[in-house]
């Protein structure tokens, strides 16, 4: 679905949690018909709820990397991979593979990475993936759970994914 023109630009910031997960939140850009990566600013999160930061510090700092046309939304709104940052110093998360990678990359200019795609899927049976439990559900104060089945509220946070946003 393609988004009329506008005065501004959805900006869905996606970053890795501490599991490997995708997570990401929306920023508006007011003013601007399109944006480039310099015009996009270092934003925040909660990473306790991440599994990236204690609670009693959860601040983690996203700071963006990349840009590219946002599919889902359609122009002129975009997707913003971005890496995480310690705020007091700026230091990257232990989580953050990527900003040790650049260094590598920089220290090698003369040689050229390579990349692979990995494919996963899911399969299901019943309206559940393929293995789960099928005993009976239960709810309480929190989501409802089959045993073993789902997580803690931290893998739905700012998620990605189906096995985290059905719907």
């Amino acid at each position: 679905m393609s988004t009329p023109a506008s005065n501004y630009v959805l900006c869905e910031y996606v970053w890795i949690d501490a599991d490997g997960g995708y997570r990401s939140k929306t920023k508006v850009i007011h003013g601007k018909s399109s944006v480039t990566l310099e015009d996009l600013p270092n934003w925040n999160y909660d990473g306790s709820s991440t599994g990236q930061a204690p609670g009693a510090d959860s601040e983690v700092i996203i700071k963006p990397q990349a840009i590219f046309h946002d599919p889902f939304r359609g122009a002129p709104h975009v997707l913003v991979l971005t890496d995480t940052y310690k705020p007091a110093d700026m230091s990257p998360l232990p989580t953050n593979s990527r900003a040790p990678a650049v260094e590598i990359f920089a220290n090698s200019p003369e040689l050229e990475p390579w990349f692979g795609i990995e494919q996963e899927y899911t399969l299901f049976k019943d309206g559940a993936p393929l293995g789960w439990p099928t005993s009976k559900a239960a709810s309480g104060f929190g989501p409802t759970i089959t045993i073993g089945y789902p997580a803690p509220q931290g893998p739905y946070y700012c998620s990605a994914g189906a096995d985290v946003a059905f719907g």
